[in-house]
């Protein structure tokens, strides 16, 4: 029998000591999974134990197991149009909540009709759930600060709407509001709260201004069927009021955003929307700080699709170096205005976005449909070629409201890069 000298025990020990640690890793496998798995994207192949434990010369190791392939992505082709990748997920964007007194005096009189007290804006809205059920996600966009339930109530020049429009909107199907707007704080700290609280209380997640300086610090991400989806909303500024802190509000500024939506990304963000509050009111065309802002946006690389509002009017939809930008979808809800047309217009967007074998998330489909406010009584109403409510203001004024808005649309070159109206009558 040999000798078993020092030297040699010492090499059985570490060789025994090997093998032990590659059953050990073996057996509980390496490879957290990250943010992104956690929304369903595929996982990264963890390491095995063989690439774990590094061979050293002279030493016998143990077989290793056979490697575990990547699971197949889940087929999830969301809501909207057909899907051809693996994976989808649709957007529906809209443009202003701008409520003045003609409108909560129409929901005093529906909730009067339906023999209910207080004020009710579900009629107001109710032409819009065919299109916001579309999607998989839906985000509004509330202009003002809301009051009180009682009031008191105050429109223009500073806002202080009912509360009662924020349920209104998460039943008609919106899951989420950017609030960053110039009148985000038209009634100081205690309006912005309020609207937060009635956001909160009705369901409606929020970004664009905050009750805190670590709120401020978040980025806000919300979960489809397929992807995680980031929303980050900011305003050209506030006509001229301060918030009582810099952190209360998300102000226009490219770096900033970029640096959110870089945050995002590492939380495991597929898709990320940038919401900008800017523009000239009434105008057609985007201004060169809507311009400057959203191709510093995109150039970053981070963004997935880029949106506007705040002019009051629909603007053109650019594709700037493969991301789509929507300058300005005017005004969701708005009191009828006897001098600027276009004021009474709005655009809803659709975007789908598609997963590719990279695991990266692009826009594959841009529809959008036009609308106008109409009164007597007040609602909204879709001004599509396939006419889903009928007729609006008359068949003329359809017709003028549907073709400005389609000049307006397409004076970017959408409809050659490929964005076309939606026919919601027309899908399944």
């Amino acid at each position: 029998m040999r000798t078993i000298t020092p030297q040699l025990r010492g090499r059985l020990f570490a060789a025994a000591a090997a093998v032990s640690l590659v059953a050990s890793v073996a057996s509980c496998g390496i490879g957290a999974q990250t943010e992104s798995t956690a929304s369903g994207s595929p996982a990264a192949a963890g390491s095995t134990a063989a690439s774990a434990a590094a061979q050293s010369p002279g030493t016998t190791q143990a077989a290793s197991p056979p490697s575990t392939p990547s699971p197949s992505p889940t087929p999830t082709p969301g809501k909207g149009p057909d899907c051809a990748a693996v994976r989808c997920a649709s957007v529906v964007v809209t443009g202003d909540m701008l409520v003045h007194a003609q409108l909560w005096e129409q929901a005093r009189a529906d909730a009067l009709a339906a023999g209910a007290k207080g004020l009710d804006f579900g009629p107001l809205l109710e032409g819009q759930r065919r299109y916001v059920e579309s999607g998989d996600l839906a985000v509004c966009h509330l202009e003002t600060p809301v009051a009180a339930a009682a009031g008191p109530f105050s429109a223009y020049p500073s806002f202080n709407v009912p509360p009662q429009i924020i349920p209104a909107v998460q039943q008609v199907g919106y899951q989420v509001c950017t609030t960053a707007s110039n009148h985000t704080v038209d009634r100081g700290t205690a309006g912005l709260v309020r609207t937060l609280d009635a956001l909160d209380a009705a369901g409606l997640q929020h970004t664009g201004s905050y009750r805190s300086a670590a709120d401020a610090e978040g980025v806000l991400i919300l979960q489809t069927a397929a992807a995680k989806i980031a929303v980050i909303s900011a305003t050209y500024g506030l006509n001229g009021q301060l918030p009582e802190a810099a952190w209360q509000v998300d102000m226009l500024d490219p770096e900033v955003m970029i640096a959110k939506a870089k945050k995002a990304r590492d939380l495991g963000a597929d898709i990320v929307l940038g919401a900008m509050h800017a523009g000239e009111e009434y105008s057609s065309v985007p201004n060169a700080e809507q311009k400057s802002v959203a191709h510093a946006l995109a150039d970053s690389g981070q963004f997935t699709m880029i949106y506007g509002h705040h002019s009051h009017s629909v603007l053109p939809i650019e594709q700037y170096k493969g991301t789509w930008i929507a300058y300005g979808l005017g005004n969701a809800i708005t009191e009828l205005s006897p001098n600027y047309v276009v004021n009474n217009e709005g655009l809803l967007l659709r975007a789908q976005f598609s997963e590719d074998d990279a695991g990266t998330w692009t826009a594959s489909d841009l529809a959008w449909a036009p609308s106008v406010i109409v009164r007597g009584p007040y609602r909204w109403c879709s001004v599509a070629s396939d006419a889903p409510q009928g007729s609006c203001a008359g068949a003329a004024a359809d017709a003028a409201t549907r073709k400005r808005t389609q000049t307006a649309v397409e004076s970017m070159g959408a409809a050659a890069a490929g964005a076309h109206e939606l026919l919601i009558t027309k899908e399944p």
